[in-house]
């Protein structure tokens, strides 16, 4: 184990001051030097952040030597492992020892840090956090929240669950909501978020019945849940600002994030083409290159980089396979806001108070099940 330069080893940090970090630095498609190179990025715009970074030490040691003051803030755990793309998370739980997936996970379970990030495979990631953090009392099916760019004061919206289960029934929609308005109270700093459930009209006859039920389910918690139901929205609603929590299930989540990130590139790529095209096309672009860099940095996939494991005992944030050093450090940026407003703690209790009335909901839905059986 490398040592730092300050001799106190990372700890879980109190709210607010030095927030410690931990990193899975073999995750994801370019390897370890991107990784790093996100951690010196956040390290440089933030002196309270610290980290414990996890994979092959001699590998790790000698990039992180190579980033002027990260090496003295860093803590390394030697891992040999490492969790590929195509694992499958079976695969992954029964060989995860000595992997530096598992080990980064370990460093949040044993309170050593706050919050965990990693670019690796998310089905692994979401398996190991699940075993080894376990799920918040009270919660059925952890979801992945996103945070998605709109016309909205804050920049964003929240939506979930990007991809953490295909399935949801009525009651883990109401639970998503739930997470999610907490999410947004803390994440974005809204007093009473307002929540919206994806379908595909908005009229209330619409939608699948699971759908319709927790349309009803979520009207009569936000009184309790402190948030404001605006009803079904559409998927033109997602960037809008119509509402600051969009809830959907894992499957057409996931569906709509990377249809949107596509679509984000494919723009920026139709920019460089148009002002590429000739001289005076050129030109125009040299005038306007102020606000051209402006709607490259709002539409760019990378800097709204992160998804938030919710519903665990514990902080994860899942950082896409391809994030270069921009998009890492979006991530541990998003890490280090959540750990410091003691993002975790809150959530936790919301969940708690709420456990009855989803317990309530999921009754009455086995019930509505076996009735139509019948």
């Amino acid at each position: 184990m490398t040592q730092t330069a300050d001799t106190e080893a990372p700890r879980r940090p109190a709210q607010g001051g030095s927030v410690v970090i931990s990193v899975d630095a073999m995750g994801g498609d370019s390897g370890p030097v991107a990784v790093i190179a996100g951690m010196a990025q956040s390290a440089e715009k933030n002196p309270d952040i610290r980290f414990v970074v996890h994979g092959p030490e001699a590998e790790l040691s000698k990039l992180i030597a190579r980033k002027r003051g990260l090496a003295e803030r860093c803590e390394i755990r030697d891992a040999q492992g490492v969790v590929t793309m195509n694992d499958k998370p079976g695969q992954v739980i029964r060989n995860a020892q000595g992997t530096s997936m598992l080990s980064a996970v370990e460093s949040v379970r044993n309170g050593e840090a706050s919050i965990a990030v990693s670019c690796g495979n998310t089905g692994a990631l979401m398996a190991l956090s699940m075993i080894r953090l376990r799920k918040l009392p009270g919660v059925n099916r952890p979801a992945i929240a996103c945070l998605w760019p709109s016309r909205n004061a804050q920049g964003f919206n929240v939506m979930l669950d990007c991809g953490a289960d295909i399935r949801a029934d009525a009651p883990d929609l109401l639970q998503y909501a739930l997470m999610g308005a907490a999410y947004a109270r803390n994440g974005l700093d809204l007093a009473r978020p307002r929540v919206g459930l994806l379908n595909v009209g908005t009229e209330e006859h619409k939608g699948r019945a699971e759908l319709r039920q927790a349309h009803e389910l979520i009207q009569a918690a936000q009184e309790t849940g402190n948030f404001e139901y605006v009803g079904f929205v559409e998927g033109g609603d997602l960037p809008s600002n119509r509402a600051d929590v969009i809830v959907t299930d894992g499957f057409t989540g996931n569906v709509a994030l990377k249809t949107g990130e596509g679509t984000a590139k494919l723009v920026g790529d139709f920019l460089k083409e148009a002002f590429a095209n000739s001289l005076m096309s050129k030109f125009a672009a040299l005038l306007a290159l102020t606000s051209l860099k402006r709607l490259q940095k709002r539409i760019d996939p990378r800097r709204v980089n992160g998804g938030v494991f919710l519903g665990l005992n514990g902080m994860v944030v899942k950082s896409h396979g391809s994030a270069d050093a921009t998009g890492v450090s979006a991530a541990i940026k998003l890490a280090f806001q959540l750990a410091q407003s003691g993002f975790q703690d809150r959530l936790a209790a919301r969940v708690a108070e709420a456990a009855a009335n989803v317990e309530e909901a999921r009754a009455i839905n086995i019930s509505s099940t076996d009735e139509v059986a019948s």
